[in-house]
């Protein structure tokens, strides 16, 4: 089942790691819903930028705009997102969903795996939000929404860089939420559990059915579900809630 939220019709919305994952679901859930997505692309990935374009106009995105740049490079952040708001009007939605993970345990980490997470989860994260911020202010009702995880509020062994950058994505969010919320634009968190991605597809029978045994809800969750809760924190319908860290993880931490 999936709400309607007529306000983010036309709404112009950044989503980073758009291109896959839980990132390509909500991406095309704000296409049905008739936003102008703005989603980022690396350089040497243009067609692949076309072609998910044209993917979320036929499924009825008011426009899809393909902005080159990395979220570990704060220049090329600057320089696209400024030439897109020089032409099209500041931008009023954000996911900083962009993400990696590198995962090791402590004794065997390397400190460039280590840098690369945090770079690429939370100081990418910051730095979009940094630059989209004075174009927040004079938006009617911004809305920030950053894709945390679980395991940013219970850790998890062998994730613990992935898990650290996470859990500073909640402190982003609160500390956001209140800098701006005087300004109506409000910021919130997302912490998805175990969900339906190319990477869980992967796992071994056995490893799925452990992971599943610690769920009440013996499931996975599906990219839509996500979706869902994204589409509800960008629209207006979420308008009283800010600095909030939700969960969706089908009971896994309760």
């Amino acid at each position: 089942m999936k709400a309607t939220f007529e306000d983010l019709k036309g709404k112009k919305i950044l989503v980073t790691g758009a291109t896959r994952g839980i990132g390509r679901a909500i991406a095309e859930s704000l296409a049905e819903q008739g936003a102008h997505i703005i989603f980022n692309f690396r350089e040497g990935k243009e067609e692949v930028a076309k072609e998910m374009g044209e993917h979320l106009k036929s499924l009825g995105a008011t426009e899809a705009t393909a902005v080159m740049f990395d979220v570990t490079q704060t220049e090329q952040i600057k320089a696209a997102m400024d030439n897109f708001q020089k032409e099209h009007g500041v931008v009023e939605g954000l996911v900083n969903n962009a993400g990696i993970s590198r995962d090791q345990l402590v004794l065997r980490m390397k400190e460039e795996d280590v840098a690369a997470t945090l770079d690429t989860n939370l100081k990418g994260a910051i730095m979009v939000a940094q630059t989209l911020s004075r174009g927040f202010l004079k938006a009617e009702n911004a809305s920030v929404v950053n894709i945390s995880s679980i395991v940013g509020l219970m850790g998890n062994a062998g994730q613990i860089a992935y898990a650290a950058s996470k859990a500073g994505m909640i402190g982003l969010t609160k500390s956001l939420a209140k800098e701006l919320g005087a300004k109506n634009v409000r910021c919130n968190a997302i912490c998805p559990g175990f969900i339906d991605t190319d990477m869980t597809d992967a796992l071994k029978e056995d490893t799925k059915d452990s992971y599943l045994s610690g769920i009440p809800m013996k499931r996975f969750g599906t990219t839509q579900e996500v979706a869902n809760l994204v589409n509800f924190l960008l629209s207006n319908a979420s308008s009283y809630i800010t600095g909030e860290s939700i969960k969706i993880d089908g009971g896994l931490y309760i």
